[in-house]
């Protein structure tokens, strides 16, 4: 009976340790910081080259460095555009982590040298990189790939950045995001959100920035229908308290590259 007893417990111990290791799991994978790149190019040569220098240099050093949920994504349409351009998610833990990787990994790639490390001046491998600071929203729980089936050439990833008249109004729409409950309304109607945040510096402040995505085009149409016909959706919305609380909105169609982690 002693035996009997005393692997009952065994079990139980180890499912319990089971799930603490799994929520431990999910606060791991939640970032502190992300930092959004954004290489600005013109030529299909300067994007075969910074291709190549994230996919065999810059990526496989960040996964040294600890950091593996990197997404690359490109505009839907990029290849005729007049200002291409190629975004870079990086996740950090901390700053302390982000400081430390800005010094230790960037002076690696830059040892390791390279055709983009190496671009000459009258040749450059961009002709401007932008970089946008975030910090994810309190309700926002992990960075993970999204669970789609199709595809990532055919897949939507929408992103989209929001701007505040003022840094009041700007704090009432990341509270109607949070408190509010909209980003609790996107989870229901399966928005596959790769992430939510405040960002901390860009170029265009007070602003916010998220990502949601979709098997392709025409299942973005159809969340988005759902979106605006549905009754919290329609309730939220026409509070008193959230009215006018974004000046402008810009709204980005992505593909991930074959070698994003998102």
């Amino acid at each position: 009976m002693k035996r009997l007893h005393f692997l009952i417990f065994t079990i139980l111990f180890s499912v319990w340790m089971g799930r603490g290791s799994a929520a431990a799991t999910v606060l791991v994978t939640r970032p502190a910081y992300m930092e959004l790149k954004v290489y600005h190019i013109k030529t299909s040569r300067q994007e075969a080259l910074i291709d190549s220098f994230l996919q065999r240099q810059y990526m496989p050093a960040m996964r040294t460095a600890g950091i593996a949920e990197i997404g690359v994504f490109k505009p839907i349409g990029n290849d005729t555009a007049a200002d291409r351009r190629i975004y870079v998610l990086t996740p950090y833990a901390s700053l302390k982590q982000w400081e430390k990787v800005g010094k230790e990994t960037a002076a690696k790639l830059l040892a390791a040298g390279g055709a983009y490390v190496n671009a000459a001046y009258k040749n450059p491998a961009y002709t401007r990189l932008e970089t946008v600071f975030i910090k994810p929203f309190e309700e926002m729980t992990s960075l993970a790939s999204p669970k789609l089936d199709a595809p990532k050439n055919e897949r939507v990833y929408e992103l989209r950045s929001y701007e505040g008249a003022s840094e009041k109004i700007f704090r009432n729409k990341v509270q109607m995001f949070n408190a509010g409950g909209e980003i609790k309304l996107f989870s229901r109607l399966g928005f596959n959100a790769i992430f939510y945040g405040e960002v901390v510096f860009g170029s265009k402040m007070p602003n916010l920035m998220y990502m949601t995505s979709f098997a392709n085009m025409s299942a973005r149409e159809a969340h988005w229908k759902a979106f605006g016909s549905d009754a919290e959706w329609k309730k939220l919305s026409a509070l008193p308290e959230y009215q006018n609380n974004v000046s402008h909105i810009d709204i980005t169609f992505l593909r991930p590259t074959d070698y994003s982690a998102l």
